[in-house]
């Protein structure tokens, strides 16, 4: 199965969180949508091949909302710093990971 057109989306997401800086709201936004898209493009993945994306989906997917969850649970502004940037890290580590199973896959 080709799965170039996923790629490429998750390739353009990678690039996306290199150019999101500190925690502000604009940032936010951009990497809830990245988060948004990354979800629905695994979920695409592993319903394709399970056996290869089901992982994917079960452990990095539920790493993201994590982190998203302790970003949101944030209380001071050092907390919120913290959490927004362990956030990116844990969103493009999922996404090079999926895109590392993907090229392994073709």
């Amino acid at each position: 199965m080709g799965y170039a057109k996923e790629r490429g989306k998750l390739e353009k997401l990678l690039t996306k969180t290199t150019g999101i800086g500190t925690f502000d709201e604009q940032n936010l936004k951009v990497l809830n949508d990245i988060h948004e898209q990354y979800s629905h493009t695994v979920r695409i993945l592993k319903n394709k091949e399970p056996e290869t994306f089901l992982e994917l989906y079960t452990n990095e997917l539920q790493q993201v909302k994590a982190g998203k969850v302790a970003l949101r649970d944030s209380e001071s502004d050092e907390a919120r710093g913290e959490n927004f940037d362990a956030y990116k890290n844990i969103v493009s580590a999922a996404l090079e990971a999926t895109i590392e199973a993907i090229k392994k896959t073709v």
